[in-house]
Parts: structure tokens; sequence; C-alpha cells
């Protein structure tokens, strides 16, 4: 308690300075192998799911599917709101467009147990992946 009124009584005395970054926190450290692996995962399990007949099985799949879905998403999100810059759009146009099929992939991966859109994710973020290292190169 007194330590926090002493923390508190401190940034009260020291004005905050004005910083910029494109995060929170500008680690500067971005791979779309992230997004891969969560698609690779929803894959998996989608094959799991499949060919399982276990109720409880396929409960925790579902579970455990979506959760990928999310982080997969989650990924993407990172890459496209803090890696690509105005730059990169002028050089590669279609990355709006592909950012935004490859999220609606994700989301139809939560709702369904295909794999045909898994691979359908997994080529999508491929094709991000491409243009990153193509970024990362110039």
């Amino acid at each position: 308690m007194l330590l926090a009124r002493m923390f508190n009584a401190l940034d009260r005395l020291r004005a905050p300075r004005p910083v910029s970054a494109h995060c929170d926190l500008p680690c500067g450290v971005y791979d779309p192998a992230q997004a891969r692996v969560e698609a690779e995962s929803i894959k998996a399990i989608m094959e799991k799911f499949n060919a399982s007949d276990d109720p409880y099985f396929r409960d925790r799949a579902t579970l455990i599917k979506e959760q990928r879905a999310e982080e997969c998403n989650h990924h993407l999100d990172v890459l496209w709101y803090q890696y690509f810059q105005p730059a990169h759009l002028e050089k590669y146009p279609q990355l709006h467009e592909l950012f935004w099929s490859t999220k609606k992939l994700t989301s139809q991966a939560k709702r369904a147990n295909d794999v045909a859109i898994a691979d359908q994710l997994l080529a999508k973020i491929n094709e991000i992946a491409d243009i990153f290292w193509e970024t990362k190169k110039a």
C-alpha cells in the first residue's frame, strides 16, 4: 500500500513524455509463421474431429479449434495493423483483399470442420508470408 502511494506520487512529479510506436511495445518481431502454425493446428484438429465418433472428443476438438482460429486471427491482425505500412500497400495493392479473405476463412474454420477450408486458409497465409518476406528484403 505504501509502495503504491509512493509510485503514484512519483508519477505526479514526472511529466509524461510523448512517444511514437505502432504498438504497445515496439519489439519489431513479426512473422506470419505464427498464423500458419495456428492454421496447421486448425487443419489437424478438423482431421481428428472427422475421424472420431466420440462426442466428448468432438466437443473438445471444436472448442480448441475455435481458440486456434481466434489466435490465427490475432496473429493476422498484428501483421495487418502493426507491420504492414502504407508503402507496402502501394507496392502490394492486393493486401486489403488478401487479409480480408484470409480473415473470412478463419471465421469459416470456426463454424465448420471442412479440411478444404483449412487448406484455403493455409494457402492465403502463405500468400501473405510471401509478401511479408519480400518486404523484409527491401
